[in-house]
């Protein structure tokens, strides 16, 4: 039995090596996916083009602006001085916001009256908007703090000690709130997916485009035997591009990774009996290579849409996040983030490693019942 396997198992590398086109897939692709996916998927929003409309101009307004332009969130490319200007910045999208200062600005506040700033955002994309909001509505309260503290001491002619709430944040496992530490761990399970999914899809499909899946049929060989040598290789193939694109996100990246990294493999192992057996199910449904792909595509978008990757799963509508109980991808996002990110171990993330194992168990044994149904 071991003979026949590993008689298949070496015709398969024979295979996937001799195509200049496969290895390019399996040694380059992953590399440049996860450097591309790891400047690209961030949410860390810097440097946001800024317009200030100043009707004021008073050191008062002046002060705000400079406080603005001295954020590391913030950079001033325009000032304009009509409200045409402001607009067509706004419509051309070259500005994601306008801080405006009507006049009377700095009387208001040397008066003692509420003073009013006008902040005019680019609502396209609702999640920056309300980041920029954000990011804005913390330098104005320091501004007004600062400037209460100065007054009451010129009036009072002494310093004295103002109560107030000292607020100290502390982030536990992502220190300085790296956005791309959360998400390149999500990065390696997306990209271990598509790379086994299409080369076990396309791999089998091949076989029976180019004819030789008859011949192996007539073979001494058996359907079990069959799949686990079709499959091993790709098997070692995706674990060798996990280790590769995790050295890569250590060591380029700065990604931490504080968990075991025995954990990581195992929890691998235990995806890949879903991604594998997904595969192996697509190639039973595909008569060409093309159909192999489109099939692929059709199962990882979905699959990555209701994993958590890149929208919560919290603020998924309730019937949704019922259905993301069925998403293995769910799973090995959450074993991957809690192995780079927090450290924890099996105590912990047993829950998650079980059910992986549940729905890889039983896709991996319905795709291989059906692809022996098919060969017999």
């Amino acid at each position: 039995m071991w003979e026949r396997i590993s008689s298949i198992l070496i015709k398969e590398f024979r295979q996937v090596f001799r195509d200049p086109r496969m290895r390019t897939t399996i040694f380059v692709a992953p590399i440049l996916q996860l450097i591309v996916f790891g400047y690209a998927a961030t949410t860390d929003i810097r440097n946001i083009p800024t317009a200030i409309y100043d009707l004021d101009n008073t050191k008062e307004s002046r002060e705000v602006i400079r406080q603005f332009s001295y954020s590391k969130y913030f950079n001033i490319k325009y000032y304009v001085y009509d409200d045409l200007r402001q607009e067509e910045l706004i419509d051309k999208s070259q500005v994601n916001v306008v801080i405006r200062f009507n006049r009377g600005f700095g009387e208001d506040l040397q008066g003692h009256k509420d003073a009013q700033a006008q902040l005019i955002l680019d609502g396209t994309d609702s999640n920056t908007a309300s980041v920029i909001l954000s990011y804005a509505t913390r330098i104005i309260e320091r501004f007004t703090y600062s400037f209460l503290q100065n007054r009451s001491r010129v009036l009072l002619q002494k310093t004295v000690e103002y109560p107030h709430v000292d607020l100290r944040a502390r982030s536990w496992f992502n220190e300085n709130l790296e956005s791309r530490n959360y998400y390149i761990p999500g990065v390696i399970a997306l990209i271990v997916t598509i790379m086994s999914l299409l080369l076990t899809s396309m791999a089998i499909v091949r076989e029976k485009e180019i004819g030789t899946i008859e011949q192996l049929i007539v073979s001494p060989i058996r359907p079990i035997e069959l799949i686990l040598g079709k499959l091993a290789p790709f098997a070692i193939i995706a674990m060798f591009d996990v280790i590769l694109i995790t050295t890569i996100g250590v060591l380029w990246f700065h990604v931490p990774i504080r968990g075991s990294l025995l954990l990581l493999f195992g929890a691998t192992c235990a995806y890949l009996l879903t991604s594998l057996g997904m595969g192996l199910f697509i190639s039973t449904l595909s008569s060409t290579q093309q159909e192999a792909m489109m099939s692929t595509f059709l199962f990882f978008f979905p699959a990555n849409l209701l994993s958590g990757f890149m929208f919560p799963i919290a603020n998924m509508p309730k019937i949704i996040q019922y259905v993301t109980v069925i998403n293995p991808l769910r799973y090995y996002i959450d074993i991957l983030r809690g192995i780079f990110l927090k450290g924890i171990g099996l105590k912990i993330l047993w829950p998650d490693l079980l059910a992986l194992l549940i729905i890889g168990l039983s896709i991996f044994t319905l795709s291989s019942m059906r692809f022996q149904k098919r060969l017999g």
